[in-house]
């Protein structure tokens, strides 16, 4: 019966399309599942990217692959476990911090896709090195306009400790502006530079907000205090952010439309993880946020729509990954999917067919600062049972997350066989993951 609704929830309409549709993800940075008013009635207000799902297909149970940014974007480019590519952390922009290196032998979406005729572009932030073998332009794409670094310290400024990572191509950049608005332009250029142009185009444009430092412009925080007049003053600066940040992702979505492109296109909307609670953000209704591996650090919103297949206003339970997009594209672009894949393609669901519920989804981050001693921590879910520990030395924990998705009942030490299950399937993972090298080869 369950198998049944599931069919029924992921409804989706089965015409004929133009070949090779254009394809686009909008990858927002530590955007809560409840900052997303498609999902959880709260204050937050998100008329541009809850569009998307209106015209096409809402999924309420996807998560990302990782807690934090860098796992997440290697996984999503490489349809792989981070760990597989040498990313089980976050690369940062001192080597003495940073816990990950892109395997550069690995194919990423846009070199797959270049096979089968497409131009790829990166828009925003990139966050898988800063040099070569690990640049855009030399993993695949075509054309990049963004920010090399993991974060900025200023939405203005575009700075890093004092460093300017902004780059179009390789050429270094000093853009004036707030980040969010020139990512958004740049993507609207980039639609208008690629309407002549006869190939199909990939697009990943990754947006650096709502991550902190919570930067929303002033107009924006003085609307939403009027609108809000309770909300304590941190929730009132992340709405703003977050509002603004839709605002311009929808001035991508009438770029796409004015360009007459909106048609044959495909654009996905996720997240690279769950928000972070001390920037004041939103992960209802799951338990904790970025960084935690309980459901509200990975659980984040996704939706597709794709005009003439995916039936507009249809929902789908899936239990997923974002780094599923890979397969799914892949298939959608006519090109062959990869058979080392981790990642499955999500085409029967869109097609309005069931797939497999029964896979098994894990997860995996390195840090270190004392909380974590440069050590990973680890998750499996699987058949609605999930396996974690929340950082390298906390004790494991066992959820039914069927019976209870907040995981408020820790099972342990009444459920040994399942624990002992998962133990089993978790180690296979991670010793796939160590067959791969996570630092930069030496000198």
């Amino acid at each position: 019966m369950k198998l049944l609704l599931f069919g029924l929830m992921c409804f989706a309409v089965n015409t004929v399309v133009a070949a090779q549709p254009n394809l686009v993800i909008i990858f927002t940075d530590d955007q809560g599942y409840g900052d997303v008013s498609s999902y959880c009635p709260t204050d937050v207000r998100t008329p541009n990217i809850d569009r998307i799902a209106r015209e096409g297909m809402l999924f309420t149970n996807m998560r990302a692959n990782s807690t934090v940014c860098s796992p997440s974007r290697a996984a999503l480019l490489t349809g792989k476990y981070p760990d597989r590519v040498g990313v089980p952390g976050v690369i940062r922009t001192r080597p003495e911090d940073s816990w990950g290196y892109f395997a550069p032998v690995v194919p990423t979406l846009a070199n797959e896709l270049k096979k089968v005729g497409y131009h790829n572009a990166v828009i925003g932030k990139w966050h898988l090195g800063l040099e070569s073998p690990n640049t855009p332009n030399q993993r695949g794409f075509d054309f990049f306009h963004g920010f090399l670094g993991d974060m900025m310290d200023n939405y203005v400024t575009h700075l890093r400790f004092g460093q300017n990572y902004m780059r179009r191509n390789s050429a270094t950049i000093d853009p004036k502006g707030h980040a969010t608005e020139l990512f958004a332009e740049w993507a609207i250029d980039y639609f208008r530079e690629r309407k002549a142009q006869p190939e199909p185009f990939f697009l990943y444009l990754a947006f650096n907000a709502p991550h902190f430092p919570i930067q929303p412009p002033p107009e924006w925080v003085d609307k939403l205090q009027q609108r809000e007049p309770g909300v304590s003053a941190k929730r009132l600066q992340n709405l703003a952010f977050v509002e603004h940040l839709d605002h311009n992702i929808g001035r991508v979505l009438d770029a796409l439309q004015a360009h007459g492109l909106a048609e044959n296109t495909v654009v996905v909307f996720a997240s690279d993880n769950g928000g972070h609670l001390d920037s004041g953000a939103n992960n209802d209704p799951w338990r904790d946020g970025k960084q935690s591996l309980y459901d509200g650090g990975i659980r984040v919103p996704f939706m597709m729509r794709w005009p003439g297949v995916i039936k507009p206003g249809s929902k789908c339970d899936y239990n997923g990954l974002v780094f599923d997009i890979f397969p799914t594209f892949i298939e959608a672009a006519g090109g062959a999917i990869p058979a080392d894949l981790d990642a499955l393609s999500l085409m029967p669901l869109l097609k309005g067919n069931t797939m497999d519920t029964s896979r098994e989804l894990y997860f995996v981050r390195r840090e270190g600062n004392n909380i974590y001693g440069g050590k990973d921590y680890q998750a499996l879910i699987y058949n609605g049972w999930k396996l974690m520990q929340n950082d390298p030395f906390a004790p494991l924990e066992l959820y039914h997350l069927e019976q209870d998705p907040q995981e408020r009942v820790n099972l342990i030490a009444t459920e040994k066989p399942r624990r002992n299950e998962l133990l089993r399937r978790m180690r296979a993972h991670i010793q796939r993951g160590g067959a791969t090298p996570w630092q930069p080869p030496a000198p």
